[in-house]
């Protein structure tokens, strides 16, 4: 399904001609019927003669409702430009005709309304003034058309011309990533909260659990409608009315969109293509102040310049817009600027995780372009080396693409050897990345191993922070580090091997023949150097039980064993026996019950120990 968005300058009919193409009346607010205008978006539908149904969204056309305006244009997939015939092109005209051109709505009929109300030359004038504002934007060469919606002339026309410009339109894409930019909420009674938008992007089923962003709040589905329909699934192009369960009215607003958990971010900046509005007063220029406005939402931004001082009108050049309040959007997402009273500038979204660049840097303009290229293999390319890890369904929802064009690009990439399969679940990255990491790898090991050179190796925990990784990635990329060697939860290079110097040996022996002299009582409060002793730990040649007390790994093996015995002899073993079993003191005993205890050795019940398997 489509949907068709009317545009146009106020009091030219664009409400009155959608009534009188539908029956509907789309001003559905007091204040606009007491007005004659329209306010806010207004909603309809139409079957046209082959039967296809499609949507209407009407936008108000006075200047101080653009952003209402703005709210409803961003899913319109054909548009219906009004021009009264008795005043012709007006300024809402052209910036109306702005903001399509600058959102890239490429299919469109323009209707000059009131026919009846001139005479043949006037309206062949007012036809060739339409046809001249169109020369250079996306709508050039639209049909043109001349109604009456009182007298009903030429609407026949008018549909046989809508059915043609629809039946042109490509099929609305699915990839698996549905969104709903909200544009109205409401609440029914007995139902509870009610959103409506335009969906995009993939399918909403009855059940789904879904994610309101900015925001995070969680709801399910609970019921679906299209044109007052009810269904069960809502599929992409539709207008869609959706009751959530678990989200209150009073949490969400026109802008927020509904996604699946998890397949939609909030951010704060953006890179983007931007473009100046022809016919701008001034020029667009750096830090300039702005309103953002993408699909139902807005927000408050700051625009920073990439690659130019001033950007001029018609001009286009690469920018970082800095948002005031986060919006959730995509790459490939349209938006449009503008300024308190003006419709300055527009584009797409490259990169919604931008770090701040450097104005003028050429590589950051490089990568830029390689994130809007229209050859796939450069997207998907260019994804994966600024995600390694990803796979193709993440690349796909990413880069807007369909599966089997990614799976494809994927398939190619690896032929040729620009990338490589990572995991059975197939994770992705670039060979470049590869030896990027294992350097990493090498050098982070090199200096853990020069500050503590008795360490048999770094914590896994450690060294994964240290390389950006989580642990599902370290597990994947480990065996492919041809350095590095992970035994456990510690890492070291592969050649390593701890290697006292002499004099810490001599130090190592002495304290090893102290300990093995009174092996029940060794000498406690750690006698030796700190670094020494989580050597000999690291090493298993002694047993750090606590509180400044070491036994000799064979006297304490020896001695776990003989309290092993005591237990299957008599039961159990109380603290004052392990005391008088190893003619020790209270807190020797102590510390190597507790020891055996966490060792899951042992266990405690009550003032006694036994053995772990029993269950006494």
């Amino acid at each position: 399904m489509f949907v068709i968005g009317t545009a146009g300058h106020v009091d030219h009919g664009k409400s009155l001609l959608v009534e009188a193409l539908t029956g509907i009346d789309p001003d559905r607010l007091r204040e606009e019927k007491a007005r004659g205008m329209t306010i806010d978006l207004g909603f309809a539908w139409l079957t046209l003669p082959g039967g296809r149904s499609v949507s209407i969204v009407d936008v108000p056309g006075h200047e101080r409702f653009i952003k209402n305006m703005l709210a409803g244009a961003g899913g319109i997939d054909l548009a219906l430009l009004v021009v009264a015939a008795d005043d012709g092109v007006m300024p809402q005209t052209r910036e109306h005709l702005a903001i399509l051109d600058l959102l890239d709505v490429r299919r469109g009929i323009v209707a000059i309304t009131k026919r009846d109300l001139v005479d043949a030359d006037w309206l062949a004038l007012v036809e060739s003034d339409v046809r001249e504002v169109l020369t250079g934007s996306t709508l050039e060469g639209s049909p043109v058309v001349a109604c009456s919606s009182l007298t009903r002339e030429g609407l026949d026309d008018l549909l046989r011309a809508l059915e043609a410009a629809v039946d042109g339109l490509p099929p609305k894409r699915d990839i698996g990533r549905p969104r709903l930019p909200i544009d109205r909420v409401f609440t029914i009674g007995g139902f509870g909260t009610v959103v409506t938008g335009t969906l995009i992007d993939g399918t909403l089923a009855l059940g789904d659990e879904v994610e309101a962003m900015p925001g995070g709040q969680r709801g399910r589905i609970r019921g679906l409608q299209s044109h007052r329909d009810s269904v069960e699934r809502a599929l992409p192009g539709t207008r869609t009315a959706a009751n959530v369960t678990g989200i209150a009215k009073e949490d969400l607003r026109r802008g927020m969109v509904l996604a699946r958990p998890g397949t939609l971010r909030a951010v704060s900046a953006i890179d983007v293509r931007l473009r100046a509005v022809e016919g701008m007063r001034r020029a667009l220029r750096h830090n300039l102040a702005v309103t953002f406005h993408c699909g139902a939402d807005e927000a408050n931004a700051t625009v920073r310049l990439l690659a130019a001082a001033e950007l001029r009108p018609g001009e286009s050049c690469w920018a970082q817009i800095k948002l005031d309040t986060p919006v959730a959007v995509v790459r490939g997402d349209r938006f449009v600027l503008r300024t308190p009273n003006d419709t300055v500038a527009g584009g797409v979204i490259a990169d919604v995780a931008p770090k701040r660049h450097r104005r003028g840097d050429a590589k950051i303009i490089a990568a830029l372009e390689a994130m809007l290229s229209d050859a796939p293999e450069e997207r998907v390319l260019d994804a994966i080396t600024r995600r390694p890890l990803i796979d193709a369904a993440a690349l796909a929802a990413e880069l807007a693409l369909p599966r089997e064009t990614v799976d494809a690009t994927v398939a190619q990439l690896v032929d040729g050897g620009a990338v490589v399969v990572i995991t059975e679940a197939g994770a992705l990255a670039t060979p470049a990345y590869l030896r990027d990491l294992d350097r990493r790898a090498r050098d982070v090991l090199a200096a853990y191993h020069a500050e503590q050179p008795l360490r048999r190796g770094m914590p896994g925990e450690a060294f994964r922070a240290r390389l950006a990784l989580d642990a599902a990635g370290f597990a994947a990329l480990a065996p492919l580090l041809a350095h590095v060697r992970v035994t456990g939860a510690l890492v070291a290079l592969a050649d390593f091997a701890p290697a006292p110097t002499a004099a810490q040996g001599a130090a190592i022996d002495a304290y090893l023949a102290a300990l093995r002299a009174s092996p029940a009582n060794p000498p406690s409060g750690q006698p030796i150097d700190p670094a020494l002793l989580a050597h000999l730990v690291e090493t298993e040649a002694v047993v750090d039980v606590g509180d400044g007390i070491v036994y000799d790994a064979a006297a304490f093996a020896a001695m776990t064993q003989r309290v092993r015995e005591h237990i299957e002899l008599h039961g159990a073993i109380t603290l004052a026996q392990a005391r008088d079993l190893f003619g020790t003191s209270r807190k020797y005993a102590q510390a190597l019950l507790e020891h055996l205890d966490r060792a899951r050795v042992t266990r405690r019940v009550g003032d006694e120990r036994v053995l772990r398997q029993s269950r006494r």
